[in-house]
């Protein structure tokens, strides 16, 4: 995959990164840049604080220790106010994409743009919230409620409402857990062409290597607290190092039937 980035201007900026929750070293000592308009992977198992990185990434977790600086500012220093324009800046996707079940898909899009950017009018929210539901393929689903709707158009709704304050950075945590192969490759390819439509930079936090090798410019593997390894998908995995085998195995060989086979990679 092409790289996007025109200059290495790093957006995102951790160093000596720190966090554990009493006996338990999430991270340790975690060193990373993100550069603009990158898709930046982050793989590991679940447990191994992929998902604790990128809360601490928007303020909604505090470092032990380290230094992690956003857009340039330094996020532990940010004040309740700079913290809130901050997260404007910020696309979060979760995991369950935290749709509002009392609210329409488009009520639900609306609210982010109503509660953050005053003076807008009717019509201009109207063309806002079409616009972003084009983005995801979503134009008929204005009126269903969030029930209504499989697993992968509620991610792509999640995606949307995002998408809705014009985000700098796409944080995406385990977009793909939980959809079918074929709604993966869709919600893949959607990441893709939210970058090129947004201008944004991404960083991706999966165990989903299908996920990693198709998103990702750049792939880090977080393996007890530290980035083992860190390169093109073919870079990370050309080693014989055991723990990253066995995180291959764990991902591409078949559990129920104790297959051997290696999965072929979606491209």
């Amino acid at each position: 995959m092409a790289n996007h980035t025109t200059e290495r201007e790093s957006v995102i900026t951790i160093r000596g990164l720190y966090k554990s929750f009493g006996d338990l070293h999430v991270l340790r000592d975690v060193n990373l840049d993100v550069y603009r308009g990158e898709n930046v992977v982050v793989l590991g198992r679940s447990g191994t604080g992929k998902s604790v990185l990128i809360k601490i990434i928007s303020g909604l977790l505090t470092p032990d220790k380290g230094s992690v600086k956003v857009l340039g500012q330094e996020v532990a220093d940010l004040n309740d106010k700079q913290l809130r324009e901050l997260r404007l800046k910020l696309g979060f996707l979760f995991q369950n994409s935290a749709l509002y079940d009392s609210m329409t898909v488009g009520e639900n899009l609306e609210f982010p743009l109503v509660r953050n950017v005053k003076n807008l009018s009717r019509g201009e929210i109207n063309r806002k919230v079409a616009e972003v539901l084009d983005s995801v393929g979503l134009k008929k689903t204005l009126h269903q409620m969030p029930s209504e709707l499989s697993g992968g158009q509620r991610k792509r709704i999640g995606i949307a409402r995002t998408l809705i304050l014009n985000p700098e950075i796409m944080l995406y945590d385990e977009p793909t857990a939980g959809l079918d192969p074929i709604t993966c490759i869709e919600i893949n390819k959607l990441i893709n062409e939210v970058r090129s439509r947004y201008n944004t930079t991404s960083i991706i936090i999966t165990h989903d290597l299908t996920c990693a090798k198709v998103t990702g410019d750049r792939i880090l593997m977080l393996l007890e607290g530290r980035f083992l390894r860190q390169g093109t998908f073919e870079e990370v995995f050309d080693t014989n190092e055991e723990q990253v085998k066995n995180f291959y195995d764990y991902n591409f060989i078949n559990p129920p039937s104790s297959s051997h086979t290696t999965h072929a990679i979606t491209q």
